[in-house]
């Protein structure tokens, strides 16, 4: 884990394994994340159909509040059923909130009031006594083993807690440890909250360092790297609380090479900036944003190792598999996502890509349902946004295109300002119209279409004037129309006319002064744990001779060496049979009498014998009153058939009915 802090007005994280990039956060200053804040807010606007209020929370967007996410505890006695929304919130109401989704936009910020504080091994819900749990990339016995860990702590009521994958192997006193620390953290917010009475914020989320040490270290991280002193002091006095055992990973590197040119990630990072990523045979990927899905296509470029087209379109795709799992990590990408993949016709090689897909997406954080190919070669998942897009916090809207990536022509732009001057000329009372547009539109007009203007002056009786802007570029313009009795006749000369543009805020420098604005002071600050996190007896190791010989226990129930007897005896839970259905089972055996006759006449069936249900040869029957019928004879007709004894049929004669 890598954390680079050599520029103030940007903080870098980066997990690698040899030199590839695993994973990046990017914090930027005066861009940090609102998501996990929690503020003291005001309902302003309650809208029944929407089912949802805006709440002023202290920033400049009001947020959006759900009535799905409004704790029932908000309900002005409210007792019955199903609730309205204007019948139990009312504007001007005090809630605390927590940002569940940032701004993103011209969207505000999505709200909840069912708070949820996260901690290292745990995630506390003071408010939400039914939302425990355990996380669901936690299966099989560490599930179990958590589980029966967290049933001893005690969890106060009207809270809950889910277990983090953090969490696994951990320890009870361990997780009373971390769930004492949310709690104390709960008790100072409640407080401050009581306090304040206007729009503030009460709780910041922890900043990006904490965050990944808290979310991003796992067990087989060997090393962290920091290269700066001040950041590297904060982090280590984290983990000396959180993971005493683990401060011995953290060094600082002091070395003159950059610390992500040392590990050779500087280009893989700006491939997560570009719109196309090369793949290792030649191919690309083209991964276009738009406002209802990420579009991710599959080119084979100059991808040519193939065999032939179809041995050439299933490599390129299962490089671009993994590729896009490592982008989508890389960049954050949330919401829907459609691959277009190449075509292939063989069915095995669209499930192999399907399955490397599907592997890959493993290693994500995110929860990311997937779907199949379609038969149009196209695949859709969702993944969840942990974060805002890396685009979204280090990019701005082109100022000539407005993000679409294309404008118009000069003499498209042209002809369309010089239509829409002849709608302005054409209003009553109309004197003069001025059109400030860019240089060499003008130029175009001004030569090209001389005539037309000239014959819109002497057909309407109107002046116009085209004044060239160096500030406008194509395709941006401004058309003013004035009125007759507002018309100058000794008005200054056009050329001074011409319109400064407007200070842009996305325009303005990177770590510029808006950007190191103060950030807010939140209410509650300082809360640390009381004590260092309680350190686990380390578990005995096993050589791999042991193990071998455990798994054979397992398989043969003993060896030669240690015989089955001597194990302590275990406990085992086996699965009752299920009845099966009647059709199903296997007839019931003869009894005595019955192999008698079978010897003597056939078999049982062949013999007038009638079959037994099924439900009476199981293990009893429901009813007691079905006793055992007594065997029916048959027809003669029916039992010469059966016991052997058949008609020659005629050529003519179906099989069927001869059988």
């Amino acid at each position: 884990m890598l954390f680079n802090a050599t520029q103030a007005e940007e903080l870098r994280v980066a997990i690698v394994d040899g030199q590839n990039l695993l994973d990046l956060d990017i914090e930027t200053l005066g861009k940090e994340q609102r998501k996990g804040n929690i503020y003291k807010g005001i309902i302003t606007r309650i809208e029944p159909s929407l089912e949802a209020c805006f709440v002023d929370y202290g920033t400049d967007r009001h947020g959006f509040l759900p009535f799905k996410e409004v704790s029932r505890s908000y309900f002005l006695g409210y007792e019955g059923g199903r609730a309205r929304i204007q019948d139990v919130l009312k504007e001007g109401m005090e809630v605390i909130v927590q940002v569940e989704k940032d701004e993103r936009g011209n969207k505000g910020a999505a709200l909840t009031t069912f708070i949820s504080l996260a901690g290292r091994y745990l995630v506390l819900m003071p408010n939400n006594p039914r939302g425990g749990g355990v996380s669901r990339r936690i299966e099989g016995e560490e599930r179990q083993e958590l589980k029966a860990a967290m049933a001893q702590l005690d969890i106060p009521n009207g809270m809950s807690i889910i277990a983090r994958t953090a969490g696994i192997g951990r320890s009870a006193e361990e997780l009373e440890w971390d769930l004492n620390y949310l709690k104390q953290l709960w008790q100072a917010i409640e407080e401050a909250g009581e306090a304040h009475h206007d729009p503030y914020l009460l709780f910041m989320e922890s900043s990006l360092l904490i965050r990944a040490i808290r979310d991003y270290f796992r067990p087989d991280i060997g090393e962290i790297l920091v290269d700066n002193q001040e950041v590297y002091d904060q982090v280590a006095e984290f983990m000396s609380y959180v993971m005493p055992g683990n401060a011995g990973r953290l060094k600082l590197y002091e070395d003159h090479t950059p610390l992500f040119s040392r590990f050779q990630i500087e280009h893989q990072i700006e491939s997560a900036f570009s719109r196309s990523v090369s793949l290792p045979s030649g191919g690309a990927i083209v991964i276009d944003h738009t406002e209802a899905l990420v579009s991710i296509d599959v080119n084979s470029a100059r991808a040519t190792r193939g065999a032939d087209i179809e041995d050439t379109a299933f490599k390129t795709n299962m490089e671009a598999a993994e590729e896009v799992a490592r982008q989508m990590r890389l960049r954050d990408l949330g919401g829907l996502v459609v691959i277009d993949f190449i075509d292939m016709e063989n069915p095995k090689h669209q499930r192999d890509v399907e399955n490397v897909l599907r592997d890959a997406l493993k290693k994500d954080r995110a929860r990311v349902q997937m779907g199949k190919l379609s038969r149009f070669g196209l695949l859709e998942l969702s993944r969840q946004r942990l974060k805002p897009a890396l685009g979204e916090s280090s990019h701005v809207a082109c100022p000539r295109c407005a993000g679409t990536g294309v404008i118009r022509g000069i003499e498209s732009t042209a002809l369309h300002v010089l239509r829409m001057v002849q709608e302005e000329a054409m209003k009553d009372n109309t004197g003069e119209v001025r059109a400030q547009v860019p240089v060499d539109v003008a130029t175009f007009l001004l030569n090209e279409k001389r005539a037309e203007l000239f014959a819109m002056e002497e057909r309407l009786d109107v002046n116009v004037v085209l004044i060239p802007n160096i500030h406008l570029e194509n395709p941006h313009y401004e058309i003013n129309r004035i009125r007759t009795d507002d018309v100058e006749e000794d008005g200054e000369p056009s050329y001074k006319r011409v319109a400064e543009p407007e200070e842009d805020e996305s325009a303005k420098p990177f770590g510029s002064e808006r950007a190191k604005a103060a950030r807010p002071e939140p209410a509650v600050k300082g809360v640390r744990h009381t004590s260092p996190a309680p350190t686990a007896a380390p578990e005995k190791k096993t050589s791999w001779w042991d193990s071998f010989k455990a798994w054979l226990k397992r398989i043969f129930g003993g060896t030669s060496e240690t015989p089955a007897a001597a194990e302590p005896p275990k406990t085992h839970f086996r699965r009752q049979p299920q009845r099966a259905a009647p059709h199903r089972q296997p007839p019931p055996k003869p009894a005595p009498r019955q192999q008698a006759r079978r010897r003597q006449g056939g078999s049982a069936r062949n013999g007038g014998f009638q079959r037994q249900s099924g439900r009476q040869s199981g293990g009893g029957t429901r009813n007691p009153q079905r006793q055992r019928q007594p065997p029916q004879p048959q027809s003669p007709k029916r039992t010469q058939r059966r016991s052997g004894s058949r008609k020659p049929r005629s050529p003519n004669t179906c099989r069927r009915n001869a059988v």
